[in-house]
């Protein structure tokens, strides 16, 4: 019976034992498990430092996600805004630093906009045509280096898919069936063709006669806007007055057809009359300083010692004054370089702000579009515009006598709130005495 007892006890006692040892295994391995739920998180993204840990694919979108954001730039303290004209380059296009990105039209001048960095557009922010304000966020740029293909390899894909339908491969690797398609997209060019077509039926407005009178409307663009504004706001603001005299160019023509050559080769220069008028006008404002003045809060008269001359371009878009600074103290020829230098930017449309800002003298040379006669208007808040025009050969008396001379009309259109007439007509008869006479700027 002891015995018996003793091997039930011992029995007991083992039983316990294992079920001792599978409870602390099955808690070993929960134990474990929880550690693990708990450290996986932290080993694929912690939002505190996710930089320092080898993130998965999934996770690489944010450490690559550091897109810089182009803005419209500073343009002018008196230009605020303008409008977008055009995207030089697309979204997946890769760009380099100081690369032509965008240009922004103002009522001024084109501003480009320039990339700040090397990378590749990931997102256009505004559209072309879009009024975009200085500050405003324009596109997006990822930073990285050029792809080894470049922008080549989506463009080899474009060239495959539009000639996919007409090369004999296609049908020769797929069935018959794949055939079909391939005359389809033929029978789908014929269309376009078609839907050319649709606005010249538009254009085909009633007639009479068999005549055309058809309309179309083009939206002003702003610098065009600008200049009728400027225009509207001298006919509103200025006592304009208009005087006019006549000037016998031969002295100046012959002057110019002695050296003319012999300046180009020193010095490359055309000798032209934009020069001598120039000089002439600075010369002719030393006497009447008015004329090189400026009204300032309808009360105040400002009075220069130097005369910056802004002379009008005709553009593509408009009317532009670019200025020969301290023309005063320029000589002809001088003047002559730095007009064909502003013209040249002029017509590049490399213009500035600084090349257009500040003339206290304007001049207008229509005659080289064959102009006879004309009242130029006055450039805001400036005093007086001079008009040059058309080289005519006229009868003229001359020691009493009938002779051919090739003669020029001059108007001087000026406010009378800042220029009395006497002093204007004054002014005017200066500049027709030393052109008529060169010789006299020599001594002035």
């Amino acid at each position: 019976m002891l015995r018996s007892s003793l091997r039930s006890q011992s029995r007991g006692l083992q039983a316990i034992k294992a079920i001792t040892a599978n409870t602390s295994k099955v808690a070993t391995k929960v134990a474990t498990r929880s550690i693990q739920t708990s450290v996986r998180p932290t080993l694929i993204y912690n939002r505190a430092q996710p930089q320092q840990y080898n993130l998965n694919s999934k996770f690489a979108l944010f450490a690559r996600g550091n897109a810089t954001v182009v803005k419209v730039p500073e343009m002018a303290e008196s230009i605020t805004e303008g409008t977008l004209t055009s995207f030089a380059k697309s979204v997946g296009d890769f760009v380099s630093a100081d690369e032509l990105i965008a240009t922004i039209e103002t009522d001024k001048i084109d501003v480009e906009v320039n990339a700040p960095i090397s990378g590749t557009i990931t997102e256009l922010l505004v559209a072309p045509e879009d009024t975009v304000e200085v500050g405003q966020e324009l596109l997006k740029i990822e930073p990285g280096e050029a792809p080894a293909g470049g922008a080549a390899p989506p463009k080899k894909e474009a060239a495959p898919t539009e000639s996919a339908p007409t090369p004999t491969p296609t049908p020769a690797a797929t069935p018959t069936p794949a055939a079909a398609p391939a005359p389809t997209p033929k029978k789908e060019a014929a269309p376009t063709p078609k839907k050319e077509a649709a606005p010249a039926k538009k254009e085909t407005t009633p007639s009479f006669g068999g005549f055309s009178r058809h309309e179309e409307r083009i939206k002003m663009n702003r610098m065009r806007m600008r200049i009728s504004e400027r225009l509207k706001e001298a006919q509103n603001t200025a006592a304009s007055l208009t005087t006019f005299n006549e000037v016998d160019m031969t002295s100046l023509m012959e002057m110019r057809k002695l050296y003319k050559d012999e300046f180009i080769k020193k010095t490359g220069i055309k000798f032209g009359f934009m020069g001598a008028f120039s000089k002439a006008s600075a010369l002719a404002a030393k006497d009447i300083p008015a004329v090189n003045g400026a009204i300032e809060n309808n009360d105040t008269m400002v009075f220069r010692d130097y005369m910056d001359i802004s002379v009008a371009v005709a553009t593509p878009k408009g009317l532009v004054t670019p200025i020969i600074r301290n023309a005063e103290s320029l000589s002809v020829l001088e003047i002559e370089n730095e007009i064909a230098n502003m013209g040249k930017k002029a017509r590049d449309g490399k213009l500035t702000l600084e090349d257009m800002t500040g003339g206290t003298f304007t001049i207008s040379n229509g005659g080289v579009f064959g102009s006879l006669y004309g009242t130029p208007i006055i450039n805001v808040p400036q005093t007086a515009v001079l008009g040059l025009h058309g080289v005519k050969e006229r009868a003229m008396v001359i020691n009493g006598k009938i002779e051919s001379r090739p003669m020029m009309y001059l108007a001087l259109t000026y406010d009378h709130r800042m220029l009395d007439g006497r002093e204007a007509v004054t002014f005017l008869k200066t500049v027709k005495e030393l052109i008529e006479d060169p010789r006299k700027m020599l001594l002035m």
